[in-house]
């Protein structure tokens, strides 16, 4: 298989411009996991103190969107762009973001780094999320109801729990590697989710832990990680062009709030120039638009439009 295209910066950026978009910050990096963070309090706060249904509702919204929020930050880590020191870019990135939400920084980095250097392509190791769309509508209703009720994460985690304990790992070669691969996310998950339970325990009560964090984690976590698989690589046309092997999401304040924080929306400028840290990918976008080049990326206006996309195909006919 040939090599994916490259792209020139000075094909696209003034050297001005380009100096500005790669330009790293401590405060904009760690501020981002404070930010973060800090959301997650507020909205434990808003339900310690107006405990309903419906401030409840939000909270698990606004949390799980953190979550994921969490595990973006991660990915940001994985590409330096935290701190400019990586040994605090590295720690941040394990423990204050990857930890908490069952990830593990050193072990995503290895196999993202070969995500992008073989998007799309059969290499790829993302390959399986994006591969089965389009799908029928009524396959993405199942998959959300999964999502929802708990169903994907209990099969995720049981999972990776079962293999740090050796079991459901078929014999192989690498069988003991995976098996060290797990436990390297579970227990600084554990010791993260130990410190968590015990805090909230303290600050709000036993409910805290499981209502506030688990079932945030265990549900809308799960959908709106969902939703950005779907639309970050989902139903592109698989030409191997980096403005073409990951999708661009236009979004309002809900979906940056709900669904997609911390600009990862912005996914085709992040393969396109991927040392560009997250923080200046709007700033990117907007360039790229202002002289016209993304006209030729993937861009779409919505997450509703991609998800019309991602489940376009026609249900299969019964037979007479």
């Amino acid at each position: 298989m040939s090599h994916p295209i490259r792209l020139s910066p000075k094909d696209l950026f003034s050297s001005e411009e380009w100096a500005r978009l790669t330009r790293r910050s401590d405060i904009l990096g760690l501020g981002m996991i404070a930010h973060a963070w800090g959301l997650i309090v507020l909205a434990m706060a808003l339900v310690a103190i107006w405990p309903n249904p419906l401030t409840w509702l939000i909270a698990v919204m606004i949390i799980g969107a953190r979550q994921l929020g969490l595990a973006i930050l991660m990915h940001e880590a994985a590409h330096g762009g935290l701190s400019t020191n990586l040994k605090v870019n590295d720690w941040a990135g394990q423990w204050l973001c990857a930890a908490p939400v069952g990830a593990h920084l050193k072990n995503y980095r290895d196999y993202h780094l070969s995500h992008h250097k073989w998007a799309q392509s059969e290499k790829d190791p993302d390959l399986i999320l994006s591969a089965p769309f389009p799908i029928t509508r009524t396959s993405l209703r199942r998959k959300i109801i999964r999502d929802l009720t708990g169903q994907t994460f209990w099969k995720q985690r049981s999972n990776q729990f079962l293999n740090a304990m050796g079991f459901g790992i078929r014999k192989s070669k690498g069988r003991q590697n995976r098996a060290q691969t797990a436990r390297e996310a579970v227990i600084p998950f554990l010791i993260t989710n130990a410190i968590l339970l015990v805090v909230l325990t303290l600050a709000i009560g036993w409910w805290a832990y499981p209502l506030l964090w688990l079932v945030p984690l265990a549900t809308w976590n799960q959908l709106v990680t969902r939703l950005r698989n779907i639309a970050e690589h989902a139903c592109l046309d698989g030409s191997g062009h980096p403005m073409r092997v990951a999708r661009t999401t236009r979004t309002n304040f809900l979906e940056r709030l709900l669904i997609a924080p911390y600009w990862v929306a912005y996914h085709c400028e992040h393969h396109m120039f991927m040392h560009v840290p997250c923080y200046r990918l709007a700033q990117a976008h907007r360039i790229l638009t202002r002289n016209g080049t993304d006209r030729e990326m993937e861009v779409a206006t919505g997450y509703w439009s991609v998800l019309k996309t991602a489940s376009s195909k026609t249900p299969p006919i019964a037979p007479a």
